[in-house]
């Protein structure tokens, strides 16, 4: 063991000594950590004292901390110590991750210390959280055998750096069967992986081994049901082409001005805004003509009938109704006299989106024509207009507050009873305990590589803490293309609602939401109920996607990075209630449940202009 760690410590410090041989020249144009100016280095030739506290398993992620510490060398000051990780190839050092310094007392059993070790060692513990299927740049540990390995730094009163590695010593009463076996995930809109990770406990080395083996690699559009892509991009291209033309020539004809048109990519029936803008209509009792082009999915294909059809209905109506991204209108003119309304699936104004991100990953080309052809935006209160004007590239005078459609929904206290009734009849289980629900939104960079990594939920701990007064809900984007795994032991607490359309709806029955960056935070706000913000990526989420508001003041309910963490705030009952009020009244102008007739009023009848519907 001890010569294993001595042959691995060889190469690593000889191939460091190349890389820092000039540290000891320091440039002003640099800012330099303790460590890099030590200008003496000394390999410390006794074995550390070290032991491993915690080493568990969640899915891809490991949670580990323990102690290491070189006896002779007070580790009094935290600023003087660094503890490192170290993952080992063939000998060859492949990766260091840091390990969080703590106080000795924080991660060492009680009885495996001492007093002259609490007073001298003070900073020797770490802990650290490790996340496999991001560990090399966002993706999973590359395919090979690996070995862990401790690494600790101390630098003394005199600036000399003391250097030691070691294995990690035995661990195998945390590996049941000693072995652990996991999948690891990566996720673009050109490449899906997966990952076997085995891990095991090496008996002769005293370490751990680690085993990562490729299981696939493919290209997302491989598993689309079309075949055939090269002659499906030019089938798509001509149909384009052919719905264009039309759509010009029908141009030549008359606008019909009681014809409405529903457009979705994303919907198949009319659910969300829809249902209640179409429920407003009839109301009106108007002799309106409605035309309705609802696909499940932007994939979704329609005929060379249905984009002739779609074409003639969009050149003559008066309004086109639109509720999220539909890119074959984008690069249609719309006609003087006619409308086309985005009244958009989410509320308020969160992360950023649009043109917003012009430059992020993922975020559009300015010569984009994406939205921008817009005549009316909705939302739901005049302090996010400029938002949606940046986010859709269009004037602000083209956005309105005139609230939410389906934000009327929970004002009418018959429909809400009705629905409460409706749910507690066909899913009795909801009825005996509280609900937790789960809906966070996906990540990725758009649909085609959405996912999101339930790894960073330790549902085993979730179930034994929470499961004698709660059950747990999960309500994934439709987005979302990996599948929650949920063991058959955890049943009678986790459900699967991602296939429930409505999320309104299910808001009623739940008594905690957990979310991070969804706007069904603004919904679930009204009902002035507890959630919490399980935001484990935060900081990566800000630097990658960034928000219109400080996150951390944004939020109306307590932040938790960890499973620890939300359970502790369930618990505790640690909601911070103070916040939704003015977050309420920030985000919605009007709260009395009729957004749908003032979309009515000032889309379609347009009370302030010449132009409105015949008959009224």
């Amino acid at each position: 063991m001890k010569k294993l760690a001595r042959k691995v410590k060889n190469k690593i410090f000889r191939k460091r000594n190349k890389r820092n041989q000039h540290d000891h020249e320091l440039k002003p144009d640099k800012v330099y950590s303790l460590f890099d100016r030590t200008k003496v280095i000394k390999e410390n030739q006794q074995v550390p004292v070290r032991k491993i506290s915690k080493f568990a398993w969640n899915g891809s992620i490991l949670n580990i901390s323990g102690y290491i510490y070189i006896k002779g060398l007070p580790l009094l000051k935290e600023d003087q110590v660094r503890k490192r990780l170290l993952l080992v190839s063939n000998g060859y050092l492949f990766k260091a991750v840091s390990l969080r310094d703590c106080a000795l007392s924080k991660t060492a059993n009680p009885a495996d210390v001492h007093e002259k070790m609490l007073k001298d060692y003070k900073w020797a513990g770490f802990e650290q959280q490790i996340n496999f299927s991001t560990l090399v740049n966002d993706k999973p540990l590359p395919t090979g055998e690996y070995k862990l390995f401790l690494e600790i730094e101390v630098v003394d009163d005199q600036n000399v750096k003391h250097q030691e590695v070691h294995t990690v010593g035995n661990v195998s009463k945390f590996l049941k069967n000693d072995v652990y076996s996991t999948k690891m995930e990566f996720h673009s809109a050109r490449k899906l992986m997966k990952f076997n990770l085995i891990v095991n406990y090496d008996e002769d080395e005293k370490t751990i081994n680690l085993s990562s083996h490729k299981l696939q690699e493919i290209d997302p559009a491989l598993l689309e049901m079309d075949t055939g892509k090269e002659a499906n991009r030019f089938l798509r291209k001509l149909n384009t082409w052919i719905f264009n033309l039309a759509y010009r020539m029908f141009c030549l004809l008359p606008i019909q001005t009681n014809k409405i048109v529903f457009a979705s990519d994303s919907r198949v029936d009319l659910s969300g805004n829809f249902e209640f803008v179409y429920e407003e209509l009839l109301k009106r009792n108007d002799d309106f003509d409605f035309k309705f082009f609802l696909k499940g999915s932007i994939r979704n294909r329609k005929s060379l009938f249905e984009l002739i059809s779609m074409a003639r209905h969009f050149a003559t109506s008066k309004i086109i109704f639109l509720d999220d991204f539909y890119p074959l209108i984008y690069p249609l003119k719309i006609r003087k006299d006619a409308e086309l309304v985005q009244l958009w699936h989410a509320v308020g104004a969160f992360k950023t989106f649009g043109y917003s991100r012009i430059g992020l990953p993922g975020g559009p080309s300015p010569f984009s024509k994406n939205h921008k052809n817009y005549t009316k935006v909705i939302v739901s209160s005049e302090n996010i207009r400029k938002h949606y004007a940046e986010g859709f590239g269009v004037n602000i005078d083209n956005v309105i507050a005139t609230g939410i459609p389906r934000t009327d929904f929970f004002f009418d206290e018959a429909k809400k009873a009705l629905v409460k009734e409706r749910l507690y009849k066909e899913f009795p289980f909801l009825k005996h305990k509280k609900v937790i629900l789960f809906a966070p939104t996906f990540r990725g960079n758009g649909q085609q590589s959405a996912y999101y990594p339930f790894d960073v939920l330790n549902f085993d701990e979730l179930y034994q803490e929470l499961k004698d007064d709660y059950i747990f809900l999960f309500k994934i984007h439709p987005f979302v293309k990996n599948d929650i795994n949920i063991s058959y032991q955890y049943s009678d607490f986790y459900y699967d609602f991602s296939s429930f359309r409505e999320i309104n709806e299910l808001l009623l029955v739940t008594d905690i939401l957990v979310t991070d960056y969804s706007s069904v935070c603004f919904e679930y706000a009204l009902l002035n109920k507890p959630m919490i913000f399980f935001s484990y990526d935060v900081d990566d989420y800000i630097r990658k996607r960034d928000f219109y508001y400080d996150y951390f003041s944004f939020i109306p309910g307590p932040l938790a990075k960890t499973t620890e963490q939300m359970i502790s705030i369930i618990q505790k009952q640690d909601y911070n209630f103070e916040k939704i009020d003015s977050f309420v009244h920030h985000f919605f102008d009007d709260l009395d449940g009729k957004a749908s007739e003032r979309v009515i009023d000032q889309i379609v009848y347009q009370p302030d202009e010449d132009q409105t519907f015949e008959g009224k």
